[in-house]
């Protein structure tokens, strides 16, 4: 017997499962208290009026009522600027 498989197999062909991350409400829909608005990594969108942030960076809702993002200009600690996207529930 072969100690070794036929050729062709791989040993290493698995994946790892992907992690959903993304804007789970759009602007302009509704929200509940609690659910969930944005899943991220590190702050790529910041909290707003009405909403929390999890300890992974998740942005829920605070109170029910219309997703609304907008734009903020932030200073850096360097000194430059960058546009900011701001999560709110209205």
């Amino acid at each position: 017997m072969s100690t070794s498989k036929s050729t062709g197999a791989s040993r290493l062909g698995r994946d790892s499962a992907a992690q959903r991350l993304g804007i789970k409400i759009s602007g302009g829909q509704t929200a509940k208290i609690g659910q969930i608005i944005v899943r991220q990594r590190g702050t790529r969108y910041l909290v707003g009026k009405n909403v929390k942030m999890g300890s992974d960076n998740t942005l829920y809702a605070m109170k029910d009522g219309v997703v609304k993002f907008t734009t903020k200009q932030k200073n850096l600690f360097n000194g430059k600027q960058r546009m900011a996207a701001m999560v709110h529930v209205m």
